[in-house]
């Protein structure tokens, strides 16, 4: 995951009459294809944007970062290019950008529009130099002692059809298994950001060691389908399902020895469906969470806001704001409810604040939607409860974005009557498990390790030896 979920927050106050986007004449046929990086200036602050642009000329792809914010992995839902205009569409927040390429395809100059606002954005084409000096050593690259398999399967009751790829060790099996499941957000199969496929990385060491991986991408994510807008955590926790059905169907798997491993929301997920499938053979739980959402979303921002250098009374401001929203939403019986809560309360705090009142800014309105409203609500530990199979929770002592010592507490509370719980805090560890110097977001790109060998090992080794019992 790359995040929970971070917002561009209220940084983005209407500006009137934008310009128009100018398209050069005869700008020509260079590919927005490529990683491009800029910043949006707003309320006195820049936020940092980076877009990652995939596939290929004729059928682009693309994700969304805001490092500062923890906004990691946003899905960009429409990339189009046309001669030399490109425009994108991005669903959370309701946003868009609409740019022009330079001649030499080194430069987009355009406006990005969300809320409202129309302000004026320029990235720019990350350099040859400096994709090559974010090194990814441990990347893994062919060929592989395994074999790779693509596969596909729905969940009917969800509408979703998912694809993604099972790496299986070489022999004729039957082999166990682990089902790797993403964090917020849309994201692919490796879970990739910023160069880095964490889930690759996870899927190659672990069949390398005897287990097979199932690792797939999210709904509206490369070859799978399926509602988003509307999802909530339960509609993911039941693609995962669909992903376990999958394995116990196939002769080469040992359907008594699949075990699921999730990250970060993905930990939220994978004891839902433990607590219900008694035959799942365990659960890895890394950075997950042992609070409800909404302590551990007002938890997130305030380290996070802490960590960028931001006042006390700003930091103490911004978490009031944010609980009153949450407050105005989460007990709305529906979606309709929920805008005009999240209304009247967005007017109340811009007045307070000095600012005139208006439409709810679609970065704010994230606050009402299903995904958001579930989330904040959740408390995992009822769940944890029902958990017996073993559980391993692995949380970095640097997350910024989970806190380990609130939420690893919460998960050893809820699971004090299993047997079989390992609790660990690796120092140095970031919400990605990367050896980090602060645990800041913005240091994730920057970092060439994509996991630690600390946490390799340790998760490693504990799913090798759970396997091995059954």
């Amino acid at each position: 995951m790359r995040a929970m979920l971070g917002l561009l927050g209220a940084l983005i106050m209407p500006i009137q009459n934008a310009q128009s986007v100018p398209t050069p004449a005869g700008a020509a046929t260079a590919s927005a294809l490529g990683e491009w990086h800029g910043a949006l200036s707003a309320s006195g602050r820049s936020i940092p944007l980076v877009m990652h642009v995939a596939g290929t000329p004729g059928h682009l792809t693309a994700t969304f970062d805001s490092p500062s914010q923890g906004a990691l992995g946003l899905p960009v839902v429409e990339v189009v290019q046309e001669s030399a205009v490109v425009r994108f569409k991005i669903t959370a927040p309701d946003a868009s950008y609409i740019a022009t390429l330079s001649p030499d395809g080194q430069i987009l100059v355009g406006q990005w529009s969300q809320g409202g606002a129309s302000l004026p954005l320029t990235m720019t084409r990350a350099a040859t130099t400096a994709s090559a000096a974010l090194a990814r050593p441990q990347m893994p690259h062919p060929p592989f002692p395994y074999r790779s398999e693509e596969v596909a399967y729905d969940n009917p009751a969800g509408h979703a059809h998912l694809a993604g790829t099972l790496t299986l060790p070489s022999g004729p099996g039957p082999f166990p298994a682990v089902l790797l499941i993403t964090g917020s957000g849309s994201q692919d199969r490796d879970e990739a950001v910023f160069g880095h496929k964490p889930f690759l990385l996870w899927a190659d060491t672990l069949t390398r060691r005897g287990i097979a991986v199932l690792r797939v991408d999210d709904r509206q994510v490369g070859k799978s389908t399926g509602e988003v807008r509307s999802a909530t955590t339960a509609d993911f926790a039941g693609d995962v399902a669909a992903g376990v059905a999958f394995l116990r169907s196939r002769r080469d798997i040992d359907p008594h020895r699949i075990g699921l491993m999730g990250h970060s929301e993905g930990a939220i997920i994978a004891p839902m469906i433990a607590a219900q499938d008694r035959s799942i053979a365990f659960v890895v739980m890394l950075a997950g969470s042992g609070e409800t959402g909404e302590v551990l979303m007002l938890e997130q921002k305030r380290l996070i806001e802490t960590a960028m250098g931001l006042p006390p009374a700003a930091v103490d401001r911004s978490a009031q704001t944010m609980q009153r929203l949450y407050d105005a939403v989460k007990d709305a019986p529906d979606q309709a409810s929920a805008d005009a809560s999240l209304q009247t309360a967005w007017d109340t705090v811009a007045a307070e604040q000095g600012r005139p009142s208006g439409s709810v800014p679609a970065q704010i309105k994230v606050v009402a939607s299903p995904w958001m409203r579930w989330f904040v609500r959740y408390d995992p530990r009822p769940v944890l409860t029902k958990v017996e199979c073993p559980v391993l929770a692995v949380g970095g002592a640097k997350d910024l974005q989970v806190a380990p010592d609130s939420n690893l507490a919460g998960i050893k509370l809820a699971l004090h009557a299993n047997p079989d719980v390992t609790i660990v805090k690796l120092p140095g560890l970031n919400h990605l498990l990367q050896t980090a110097d602060t645990g800041q977001v913005g240091e994730y790109s920057r970092i060439e390790e994509t996991i630690a060998p600390s946490a390799l090992r340790t998760v490693g080794d504990w799913i090798v030896n759970q396997s091995r019992r059954r």
